[in-house]
């Protein structure tokens, strides 16, 4: 009897070892990143003498920049000084940044280089901060084509995509949740991930998203697919485990009133739809989404606004939008043309003051955003248009 308590004794120090190691194990794994290697910008604000002659609304002095971003833009009035600026950075703790925060540049001539460097001295991170005058743009017609896009230049593991601006150069307004994917997939090479380019589109390069597998960790996590989706607005990757529906931050300022949204697609549904558990949906096809959503930006208190995976369909704030409500399946490309539904008057003022937002959303599963959808679900988008009513 005595040598047999002896040997359960020894069987459960066994297995609480066993489960210290594998906690200690999991920790190193995937606990976060030591405070002293980070080197980030994670605020920057502009202070002037008369905002609201210089910003087009109060609170476009100040940025919140994503772990992501390097490259950070302030839009300002088309009139403005830009010869002696001084920005002011909120740092990662420890950080130091050069030039200093506060010290005063001309940005007339381009971006200004700043260098973060982490506490530990160990790493270094180079930001590009531009302030650009910017006249209000008149065109009748936004023209999207998905031909300038690269490898993300900070991983070089999944593809970007610029925009044309109105002068001729490259934005960044569109923005994916490949990062995300990253998370779940790190050995997926680029052309595997949700989002790719499609150098066969209607007419040149187009799109194509995909809704992939996840693999073990996301079966772990409970995130078992990630749809393909493309948006006109930021992807917060710091959230995207965490608060996967406010990851997705849809919209940008737009100072034309939208009244057309066309394009060309192709679609094709996954051979079975899966519900948040991974259990097949008898019967249900997958659907995509194509839509485009007109919003004021502001709420009544005066507070910045943008959109999340939980409310661009239903916020309040929404003012117009352009739907194609039923994505057919087809492997020929194929014409959409939507017209934006009014649910209120558009403020002339409110609109030259940069105080509407717009947001265009693609998915190759409408319900990407719970789990759900079926996994090798493929739309193809190209040539994609917003017509507007002109404003001089």
């Amino acid at each position: 009897m005595v040598l047999s308590s002896i040997i359960k004794l020894l069987k459960f120090s066994l297995m609480a070892g066993l489960t210290t190691l594998l906690a200690v194990l999991t920790t190193s794994c995937f606990g976060s990143e030591p405070d002293c290697c980070e080197a980030d910008i994670e605020k920057v604000t502009l202070h002037v003498d008369d905002p609201a002659d210089f910003f087009f609304q109060p609170t476009d002095s100040m940025q919140v920049v994503f772990s992501t971003d390097t490259i950070i833009t302030f839009a300002v009035r088309n009139h403005v000084d830009v010869t002696s600026l001084a920005p002011e950075f909120k740092l990662s703790p420890g950080a130091s940044v050069s030039p200093e925060s506060g010290s005063t540049h001309d940005f007339s001539a381009g971006p200004v280089i700043y260098t973060v460097t982490s506490q530990d001295g160990k790493w270094q991170r180079h930001y590009r901060i531009s302030v650009v005058p910017t006249a209000i743009m008149v065109a009748d017609t936004l023209r999207f084509d998905f031909e300038h896009y690269e490898l993300d230049p900070a991983s070089q593991r999944y593809y970007i995509w610029h925009n044309v601006l109105p002068d001729g150069t490259l934005g960044n307004d569109w923005s994916t949740a490949n990062a995300g994917y990253r998370i779940s997939m790190s050995s997926a090479q680029p052309e595997e991930y949700p989002t790719t380019p499609l150098a066969a589109g209607f007419d040149g390069a187009g799109v194509c998203l995909r809704t992939c597998d996840t693999g073990p960790f996301g079966k772990m996590a409970n995130k078992r697919l990630a749809a393909g989706n493309m948006f006109l607005g930021t992807f917060d990757i710091r959230i995207a485990m965490s608060d996967h529906l406010h990851a997705t931050r849809f919209g940008i300022p737009f100072t034309n009133k939208p009244e057309s949204f066309t394009g060309y697609y192709t679609y094709e549904p996954g051979p079975t739809v899966q519900d948040f558990y991974g259990n097949a949906i008898a019967g249900r096809v997958d659907s995509a989404d194509v839509y485009a959503v007109f919003y004021r930006n502001h709420d009544a208190n005066g507070n910045e606004v943008v959109l999340y995976g939980d409310n661009v369909l239903s916020s309040d704030l929404i003012v117009a939008v352009a739907e194609l409500e039923y994505v057919a399946p087809t492997s020929q490309w194929t014409a959409w043309d939507v017209k934006f539904k009014y649910r209120e008057e558009v403020d002339e003022q409110l609109l030259a003051n940069r105080g509407y937002s717009l947001a265009i959303v693609f998915s190759s599963s409408s319900a990407g955003g719970d789990f759900i959808g079926a996994i090798g679900s493929r739309l193809c988008v190209d040539k994609v248009r917003l017509i507007c009513s002109h404003e001089e």
